[in-house]
């Protein structure tokens, strides 16, 4: 893991998916992905079935997602402080380990609720440190003018994983248990086995000289002095937190469209399969120019999906609204993270990643517990309309207030 000088030259000349470092990087991401989505589902089924609380299925997305507020000055700046092959190699090793803990506590005589919380405490605080160690190295394996190809690819094969993962999660928990864990292990130290070998540029100098707690504050400064960062990140954070309706999906499979356990199942594949259409199309036709513009019209759009969702009794209009969301959501995560890490510099990219992750992170929690408190009052129609319209709201706003980014032109 010395040799962090890939020979750029040649790169640049072979297609992104035949550079190694490249496959490498993609097939960690999928490994990784594809044992979280596989861990959820059985973690999931496991709580419920010793609790039979359905808060105590909620508890486990804010268990796992609190390590990522908690820690969000620390693990942004090891980011940029240390080797990001090493830190993600790392948190891929302790990955696999809590997936084998949780064979353990999952497989005991007497699974132990506690236990099982805390294991997967552990799980995220691992991805804590590896998610802003990962989005900030690609930028250092691909060069600059593949990079919206790149990230395009990445988040296709992601929500690849996002279908696949809860499928064989399903079906793993319902052969044997302590396999889909064994499974998820293998799979993260296969994940952190590909990391190690990725060769990549080493621009951390100006980081290792920054001590103290103002380094670690630097990202929050950095974002909050650079109005267009600050705009790309606060308009997916409230477009996600009023036009989620993830947490709507049973209601309407169960109560509006009359579509049963497996309506609800494509339903929730619907916005990974359009973003998965989506992102092929942003790989082979990357997005040149205005982009700032088409950032605001893709949200505007995701608005106005969400509204046809709301409105819709129908399950083939409400899958194509679905699969819609999933599509313009993917050209908005496209040119936002594009942004934040072209637009960082890389000494500072692991702070601001890490920023990044816990904004659109807490934004999707959020959006789930106001969808249904505003569906407990207004019905989940209500709540899902009331949702689109307040997006379409937010990208007049923040077309308004934030005038750098309508005017943005191109993403690097």
């Amino acid at each position: 893991m010395d040799d962090r000088t890939p020979d750029t030259s040649a790169a640049a000349t072979v297609p992104l998916l035949r550079q190694r470092s490249m496959q490498l990087f993609v097939g960690a991401r999928m490994a990784m992905a594809f044992s979280m989505q596989m861990q959820h589902v059985a973690i999931a089924w496991s709580v419920y079935a010793l609790t039979g609380d359905p808060l105590s299925l909620g508890l486990i997305g804010l268990v796992e997602f609190m390590p990522a507020v908690l820690f969000i000055l620390i693990t942004g700046g090891v980011a940029d402080r240390f080797d990001r092959r090493k830190v993600g190699v790392a948190s891929a090793i302790a990955q696999s380990l809590a997936s084998v803990f949780l064979l353990y506590a999952v497989a005991s005589a007497a699974p132990n609720l506690a236990l099982i919380y805390a294991i997967v405490f552990f799980l995220g605080t691992a991805r804590s440190f590896a998610q802003p160690a990962l989005a900030a190295l690609l930028p250092d394996i691909v060069e600059v003018a593949d990079f919206p190809r790149a990230v395009a690819m990445t988040t296709s094969s992601l929500q690849v994983a996002m279908i696949a993962g809860p499928a064989a999660g399903g079906l793993l928990m319902a052969w044997s248990g302590p396999a889909l864990f064994a499974l998820a292990a293998a799979l993260n130290a296969a994940a952190a086995l590909m990391i190690a070998f990725i060769r990549a540029r080493q621009s951390l100098g100006e980081a290792k000289k920054e001590t103290g707690f103002k380094s670690l504050l630097a990202g929050f400064s950095y974002v909050r002095a650079n109005r267009l960062l600050l705009g790309v990140i606060s308009l997916d954070l409230f477009a996600v937190l009023f036009g989620g309706v993830t947490a709507l999906l049973p209601i309407y499979a169960r109560d509006i469209l009359d579509a049963g356990p497996v309506g609800l199942g494509l339903l929730r594949s619907g916005p990974a399969m359009g973003a998965i259409v989506v992102g092929l199309i942003l790989a082979r036709l990357p997005l040149r120019r205005n982009v700032g513009a088409i950032m605001l019209a893709s949200v505007a759009a995701f608005g106005a999906a969400t509204i046809l969702f709301a409105l819709s009794t129908q399950m083939p209009l409400s899958m194509t609204a679905m699969m819609a969301l999933g599509g313009f959501d993917m050209v908005s995560m496209v040119i936002r993270f594009t942004m934040v890490q072209l637009g960082t510099p890389d000494a500072m990219r692991g702070r601001v990643s890490a920023i990044n992750y816990v904004f659109i992170g807490a934004s999707k929690q959020l959006g789930d517990f106001e969808s249904s408190l505003v569906a407990s009052f207004a019905g989940a129609k209500g709540a899902a309309l009331i949702g689109g319209v307040g997006t379409l709201l937010v990208v007049a706003l923040w077309a308004w207030r934030f005038p750098e980014l309508r005017r943005a032109d191109r993403l690097e």
